[in-house]
């Protein structure tokens, strides 16, 4: 399309609604305040006021998967990301998108929207070890630019720093950073308002996703928003997993039957917890994060506005996985500090680790939220991102579309973020394709739920399933099976026959997953085990570990609750784990 926007009046209406798609990353399913959350987001509770909200939607679990399924309308394995962006030797565990599945943005563009991106890809290939030869979309390492968008601003891989992010593209065109007083949630927010500035003075609508990377660890938020929060969490963990279960059960988005989850193995009491006036910090930072998030969110919503076009944008809310429990660990089970100490802007060495000794939030600090948090973001559920008990794949989800959706209203029906291609197809008219540029295109995996949206009684009717990293799942109706790599007795994840390794949850009257009815109900279980061998089978679900597949370090090993087994006092502080400089004036991590 053309740079140069033809003269237009902002926000003129044309037949077929706008679409903004909004992903928070590692955002737990209690963190904003329509799900019971005391961080301060207003922007996403007046879309849930106006809007519909789900109680039952899914994503897969992890980053990677849950972008692609999203994008594609398929299982994550089916477009050539099962696992993350390391290639595992595989078609279905390649590490990115493959030929044989669609984008929205690219259904989207030859029905001739105008697309954009602003924000996080990680869909793309490992981008941590290019070869010396890269250049943007050449084979095994496609971009937005590549998969159908017209504009993009963000970053290729998984994370890093806020202030100095690694593998920034604006288009084609690998950037750095030059100014002290950049934040990468800030730049996501104004690059996305000013694509849909731009774009609503263009005669055709236009389709934004924006993928904020918070609140992904590092903990990098602006000093005057970790203030406001300062002090919020001296009650602790276990008062605010509480807190936010008694405002769930009051919104109405969770049934006042289901018993909150026991805090996870290896988290301690509050009561009996150390520094804890610095883990007041840590999670203040974390709640920093999202408040800024929710901030830039406002910015795109101003700009809509400010143009008359709100009534004619759909806009979507929702999260790649539950809390996040682990540190440094993105695509492999072992801590790398050498991938995330790049130095400031100004050259100041980065101070790595969870530890009193450093106070999160500023350029040269890099730190994570933790397994404790983590268990309480996610509230009232058990686990957490990576896993397939209800903590890992349970994501807020916001829809807004004035005229079309019902404001305030709460669906309770179960759906998965693949549900989201086939919805906006219905929804714009457009035509997902059998072949594109050539190839063959798998059909959706998806079901559409704009019934649901506009108040008609919907159900999705087929199963939806899961795999990541061993842990497995299915969900038909109200039953879940759900299987936990590693859990005790630690059967082999490789025997799909093997009872031992299931657990069956009736989840109309357990959501929490607290009481496991396998015992009684093994014809039901064996039932759904098949149905799930013949998923896993027509999907390419690949045993794990996957069989003489090329893995880094970290990933050769069946292994539970890769994150931790205890809260420590020091994790990854200077200078132990982390060599330093050869100045020793300076305590901070090597660069």
């Amino acid at each position: 399309m053309p740079d140069n926007p033809p003269e237009n009046t902002p926000g003129a209406s044309h037949n077929r609604p706008n679409v903004v798609l909004i992903l928070a990353d590692d955002l737990g399913w209690g963190d904003i305040g329509a799900y019971g959350s005391e961080i301060r987001t207003p922007n996403l509770d007046r879309l849930a006021k106006g809007g519909v909200r789900f109680s039952q939607m899914y994503n897969s679990a992890r980053c990677c998967p849950t972008r692609a399924s999203m994008l594609t309308g398929l299982n994550p394995q089916q477009a050539g990301v099962g696992h993350m962006v390391v290639n595992l030797g595989v078609p279905s565990y390649q590490g990115y998108l493959n030929d044989n599945c669609v984008t929205i943005a690219e259904v989207l563009n030859d029905a001739g929207y105008r697309t954009l991106m602003a924000g996080k890809w990680h869909v793309g290939g490992e981008q941590a070890t290019l070869p010396d030869d890269w250049y943007p979309d050449m084979p095994g390492y496609p971009t937005p630019r590549g998969r159908g968008f017209d504009r993009f601003y963000g970053i290729l891989s998984g994370g890093g720093s806020y202030y100095n992010p690694n593998m920034l593209m604006d288009d084609l065109t690998r950037i750095s950073v030059d100014t002290t007083d950049y934040h990468f949630t800030d730049a996501i927010s104004q690059h996305a308002s000013d694509f849909v500035d731009d774009a609503l003075h263009r005669d055709d609508p236009f389709f934004l996703y924006l993928a904020f990377t918070a609140p992904h660890w590092p903990l990098h938020a602006l000093a005057d928003d970790i203030e406001r929060y300062r002090g919020t969490y001296r009650g602790g963990w276990d008062a605010m997993r509480t807190s936010r279960h008694e405002e769930q059960k009051g919104l109405g988005i969770l049934d006042s039957k289901w018993a909150i989850s026991a805090r996870e193995r290896g988290i301690p009491a509050w009561e009996d917890a150390d520094n804890q006036e610095w883990r007041d910090v840590q999670m203040a930072t974390y709640a920093a994060q999202v408040e800024q998030l929710d901030r830039g969110i406002g910015q795109v919503l101003d700009t809509l506005q400010q143009n008359g076009a709100m009534d004619d944008t759909i806009i979507m809310f929702m999260s790649d996985n539950g809390g996040c429990a682990e540190f440094l660990q993105e695509d492999t089970n072992y801590p790398d500090p050498s991938r995330y100490i790049h130095p400031t802007v100004d050259g100041r060495m980065v101070r790595v680790g969870n530890t009193p000794d450093i106070e999160p939030g500023p350029p040269d600090t890099f730190a994570s939220v933790d397994i404790a948090w983590a268990n309480a973001s996610n509230a009232p559920f058990r686990l957490f991102k990576r896993y397939t008990h209800e903590g890992g794949i349970s994501t807020p989800f916001i829809a807004h579309w004035p005229g079309r959706i019902p404001g305030g209203e709460i669906v309770h029906e179960p759906a998965h973020v693949m549900d989201i291609m086939a919805t906006l197809v219905e929804a714009t008219g457009a035509t997902y394709p059998a072949t594109y540029r050539g190839h063959d295109i798998q059909p959706m995996a998806g079901v559409s739920f704009l019934p649901a949206l506009e108040g008609r009684k919907w159900s999705r009717g087929k199963p939806i399933m899961w795999e990541h990293e061993g842990n497995r799942a299915v969900r038909i109706g109200a039953w879940k099976l759900v299987s936990e790599v590693g859990a005790p007795p630690n059967p082999d994840p490789r025997d799909p026959g093997s009872m031992e390794a299931w657990e069956l949850y009736n989840m109309d009257d357990d959501r929490t997953e607290l009481n496991n009815l396998i015992t009684g109900e093994r014809d039901r279980a064996m039932s759904m085990m098949r149905g799930y061998a013949e998923w896993a089978e027509n999907s390419t679900v690949q045993p794990w570990p996957i069989p003489s597949s090329p893995r880094p370090m970290g990933m050769d090993a069946i292994t539970r609750h890769n994150h931790t087994v205890q809260v420590p006092s020091v994790r990854l502080g200077p200078p132990k784990r982390v060599a330093t400089p050869n100045n020793s004036d300076n305590d901070g991590a090597k660069n």
